[in-house]
């Protein structure tokens, strides 16, 4: 993975989760996705805070987008690793994000969110 598909991918990625489009989202991500957020486990009440495949990140994230009808995402910085790249982004309350995202056949096949000091409500 290069740094400029990883900047490519993550303002396309961006611009996505602003429009609160969840087909445009989920158009990054692999059938057979896992995905697990701190976010997730609280508002789903499972501490595993996993989605497993694009089904089940779609009912999650269609939830959260309801329950957060104000969400928005700043990317502040990309990082590239040899199938991954991480996402530095701040989110709607100014809380800082890490999201790790691990591709195969050009898309997201599993990921996860790191979170600091605050957490989205």
């Amino acid at each position: 993975m290069d740094l400029e598909f990883a900047r490519t991918f993550a303002a396309e990625w961006q611009n996505a989760w602003n429009s609160h489009d969840l087909d445009r989202i989920l158009t990054h991500y692999h059938e057979d996705v896992s995905f697990s957020s701190p976010v997730m486990a609280r508002f789903t009440g499972d501490p595993s805070g996993t989605a497993h495949g694009r089904d089940a990140l779609r009912a999650y994230w269609a939830a959260a987008l309801e329950r957060i009808p104000e969400l928005k995402f700043e990317v502040v910085d990309v990082r590239v690793s040899v199938h991954a790249l991480v996402i530095d982004y701040r989110n709607q309350i100014g809380g800082r994000v890490n999201e790790v995202l691990i591709f195969r056949d050009g898309l997201v096949i599993s990921g996860f969110g790191a979170y600091g000091e605050t957490l989205a409500d």
